[in-house]
């Protein structure tokens, strides 16, 4: 979720479902995003009308094998060195290429760029609130 004038606000999903249907996953992960999100404080009702809400749906994670197979605007990844794991959406302002796309995965993942990792590709269903 984004305030209207496009500063980010929360954001807190899963990689793979947890809940049974989509719509308890849907409905977790939003309450999570408002209220959960360590960057900020929870959101305020005074400040909804002021939110716009956005909500991705990945596909499968498939492996990849070589960083031919990425593209930035297309997939988004996942890094991972045993337990840690590294999340990145597709198609992020300031991401142009696959390195920077790896770079900033491995830090959110305190994963050193010298350490063994395997990367998971994945699309997204993007959906966006509809404007006033």
């Amino acid at each position: 979720m984004k305030t209207k004038d496009g500063h980010l606000r929360g954001c807190i999903g899963t990689i793979l479902p947890v809940h049974q249907t989509l719509s308890e996953e849907l409905v977790a992960n939003a309450i999570a995003a408002a209220t959960e999100d360590p960057r900020f404080l929870p959101v305020q009702p005074d400040e909804l009308k002021n939110i716009v809400v956005s909500v991705d749906i990945l596909s499968e994670p498939e492996e990849v094998h070589s960083i031919d197979e990425l593209d930035v605007k297309i997939y988004g990844i996942i890094v991972s060195n045993g337990v840690r794991k590294g999340v990145l959406l597709p198609d992020l302002d300031g991401v142009d290429t696959v390195e920077q796309q790896i770079h900033i995965a491995l830090q959110k993942a305190g994963i050193s760029s010298h350490d063994n990792i395997t990367i998971y590709r994945f699309t997204v269903d993007r959906y966006l609130e509809r404007g006033e």
